[in-house]
């Protein structure tokens, strides 16, 4: 006699462990001792996208745990492997795609002698159960995780809808308020669905909710509203073809959630379900609003976070980039320029916040005497709105200084004693003086196109790439001074900083860099490394030797992508490249004496007529060119004693005796000479005349009656520019005559 509850022989065989597993909507995923995959049934191959049995020893990564869950996994696995119970949510990455909330419960698997052999993991798709309200805090928190790490709204609004969809709708809308404007900020469908033409609105366009909407209704009354079941009400819809569109996927439910956050409302999350999936449910309730309402808050946090932070970002790099010199520059004979600049990409540092990661970098190119340039490229220590003031003092004060034509070493020894003088004053307690000076580092060149002759000066900065006939190399800089502000007090300048002087090849290419180009930092959400700094270097060279062909535009563009990885400091590129042509110039000596003011003025006329200057460009030219050597043959005579070594035959004479010997003034004056330089650029002549006196000359104001003083005066009004320099012989007055107009 059977008794009741017995069961027959076939139910029997259904009870196996194998049978009741395959018929368990619960996935159940069991691992060794090392979390390899060795079993799981066929509801985990339906929950994690997986199909077939595991093929031999997987990790359980394989699952499609995200990178981020990877600690999570590790946490889990030496929890349980002690003894104990883990419980936890995993973000999952299926196999099509979408990326589900998975809830999990892990226990230990004991051999049968009591010691743990494996683990035994059971898990389900987050508030898709009888335990929602369980799952709630936990899922929300995962959610606030995954938006705390988002920076932009884009970016935030974007992991909005891969939270939601398809796990807790079938169509996702985020809109946000612009001035007056409601705008259409994200559309996503499940499955990768996309609403024809003409029917919901896409991306950017502006949004208008009828009155009586519930859309409408949810931002008006700042509260979520939920629509349980659409087929038993009704509201207008926002077109015809909207309204269409709902009937044909079978529009089931929806939850329109406002974003508001500080009483202002940003603008609306709208969820919605529809028969483009088979769901237990196709309804939305109560919970669900409550749930969705919680996100909701943490959205517009999260948004509101990110506008802030843009609008900061965006603050600070203008201010910085109105600090750099404007674009497009100017057009320089006989060198091509391009330049880069890019602020770092955002990083929470160490309990400073978010910090926008602008800084000190700049670079300059200044137009300089008779076509000179002067190049620079530098680096202030530090990032932050402080960083880009130093910057911009910095850069102004080198300007200023580059104007007098000083040496590369004399223009940064000034500047390091302006980096000194910009410091804020620090005091100790005992009123001492604790001040410390920026550190900055900075490289500044001077390039004469028309002799292809580079003086540099260096103050602790990376040597330029030298990129010649594709070979890639460090210019080759013997005297590397420390960086500025860092110089001990008692030692001159002088001794610090050292000029230095190449010839760049017809057609070679400088690149100058701040360090933000080879520094860089793992990408976000990857856990691969970065090279470090050699092998950086390594990289960048190999690129653009391979590029060295290329336009400068070109190699700029490629250099900043070269190395991988995110830019975890500010960067700054200046690319150069010398003409392959040479450029017109002719130069000759004179004596100085008032007979060669004709002839330098027929040199310059010849030169200008054979260079195809134009009439009167050439005509005036040639007024200043004897204004200038007039100057400069006037003033000879007075001017002090060269500076050469004298030798007399016959014993030395007494001090009083020595400046008496017959013929020494005019063997003095006699030897005064000038030399006449005349160079043709694109757009320009430039006229230098050099002579071996020491005073630089002045305007001055000439009087009805004087002779004389009127010749600097003309130079200054008739020539674009003009202006004299010292020299290691004695000075150069130099101006520029424009070919076309004034």
């Amino acid at each position: 006699m059977r008794r009741w509850g017995d069961l027959s022989q076939d139910a029997d065989d259904h009870l196996s462990a194998g049978s009741v597993l395959d018929h368990a909507e619960m996935a159940v995923v069991v691992t060794d001792r090392f979390s390899n995959v060795l079993y799981w049934n066929p509801f985990a191959e339906q929950l994690f996208g997986r199909v077939g049995a595991p093929a031999g020893k997987e990790s359980l990564h394989t699952l499609g745990i995200s990178e981020k869950d990877h600690p999570l996994a590790a946490e889990l696995a030496k929890h349980v492997l002690r003894g104990g119970v883990w419980e936890g949510t995993f973000d999952v990455a299926r196999g099509d795609g979408s990326t589900i909330y998975v809830r999990a419960q892990a226990v230990p698997l004991r051999h049968p002698s009591g010691s743990v052999s494996g683990i035994v993991i059971t898990a389900r798709e987050a508030m898709r159960s009888n335990e929602r309200e369980k799952d709630r805090f936990g899922l929300l928190e995962r959610i606030g995780e995954r938006l705390a790490g988002s920076l932009y709204v884009e970016e935030t609004l974007n992991r909005v809808a891969e939270m939601l969809v398809p796990q807790f709708a079938d169509h996702c809308f985020i809109e946000l308020v612009e001035g007056d404007r409601l705008v259409r900020k994200v559309s996503t469908h499940v499955n990768g669905w996309t609403p024809p033409p003409d029917t919901w609105r896409p991306v950017g366009a502006e949004i208008r909710y009828p009155l009586g909407h519930y859309a409408e209704s949810a931002v008006r009354r700042q509260e979520t509203i939920l629509v349980e079941d659409l087929s038993q009400v009704s509201y207008p819809a926002p077109s015809e073809g909207a309204a269409r569109l709902c009937g044909e996927i079978g529009m089931t439910s929806a939850i329109v959630a406002p974003l508001c956050v500080r009483g202002e409302t940003l603008g609306l999350m709208y969820l919605g379900l529809s028969n483009l999936t088979n769901r237990r449910s196709p309804h939305y309730d109560t919970f669900d609003r409550d749930f969705v309402g919680a996100i909701a808050t943490r959205v517009a946090l999260a948004v509101d976070n990110a506008l802030l932070f843009e609008e900061e970002r965006h603050t600070a790099e203008s201010f910085q980039k109105h600090l750099l010199p404007r674009q497009p520059l100017p057009s320089l004979d006989g060198l091509e320029i391009a330049v880069r600049y890019y602020p770092a990409a955002p990083l929470a540092s160490h309990g400073q916040g978010i910090q926008t990661q602008v800084g000190g970098d700049w670079y300059d190119v200044i137009p300089l005497s008779a076509g000179r340039v002067g190049i620079v490229i530098g680096d202030v220590e530090g990032r932050g709105a402080k960083a880009a003031a130093v910057m911009g003092q910095l850069r102004a004060a080198l300007r200023a200084f580059a104007q007098d034509d000083k040496p590369p070493a004399d223009i940064l020894a000034r500047l390091d004693e302006w980096t000194r003088i910009v410091a804020a004053p620090e005091h100790d307690d005992f009123g001492a003086d604790i001040t410390n000076p920026p550190i900055v580092t900075c490289q500044y060149m001077v390039y004469d196109a028309w002799s292809r002759q580079l003086s540099f000066a260096n103050a602790g900065h990376a040597p330029p790439l030298l990129i010649v006939e594709g070979e890639v190399r460090d210019l080759d800089i013997t005297e590397v001074g420390q960086p500025l502000g860092v110089r001990a007090k008692g030692m001159h300048a002088d001794l610090v900083y050292k000029e230095e002087t190449r010839v760049l090849p017809p057609g070679a290419t400088l690149l100058l860099y701040t360090d933000g180009l080879v520094d860089r930092r793992p990408p976000r959400d990857s856990a691969t490394g970065v090279p470090g700094d050699d092998e950086a270097l390594d990289i960048l060279r190999e690129k653009l030797a391979k590029a060295s062909g290329e336009t400068i535009e070109r190699i700029a563009d490629l250099a900043t992508v070269a190395v991988p990885g995110e830019i975890d400091d500010d960067m700054a590129i200046l690319v150069v490249r010398s003409a392959g042509a040479e450029l017109q110039s002719q130069e000759r000596t004179f004596p100085a004496q008032p007979i060669m003011v004709s002839e330098a003025r027929r040199m310059a006329s010849e030169a200008f007529a054979g260079w195809q200057v134009p009439e009167e460009r050439a005509e005036l030219a040639c007024l200043l060119v004897s204004e200038v050597v007039t100057n400069v043959v006037l003033h000879a005579a007075s001017a002090s004693v060269p500076r050469r070594e004298l030798v007399f035959d016959g014993p030395p004479l007494p001090f009083d005796e020595s400046w008496d010997v017959p013929g020494f003034e005019e063997e003095i004056a006699g030897d005064k000479e000038f030399t006449l330089r005349l160079r043709r650029g694109g757009e320009s002549v430039w006229v230098e005349v050099f002579d071996q006196d020491l005073r630089l000359p002045r305007i001055r104001s000439a009087g009805e009656n004087d002779e004389g003083g009127r010749g600097l005066y003309l130079v200054d009004q008739l020539a674009r520019r003009w202006g004299s320099r010292p020299t290691h012989e004695g000075k150069a007055v130099w101006f520029e005559i424009p070919i076309g107009g004034r």
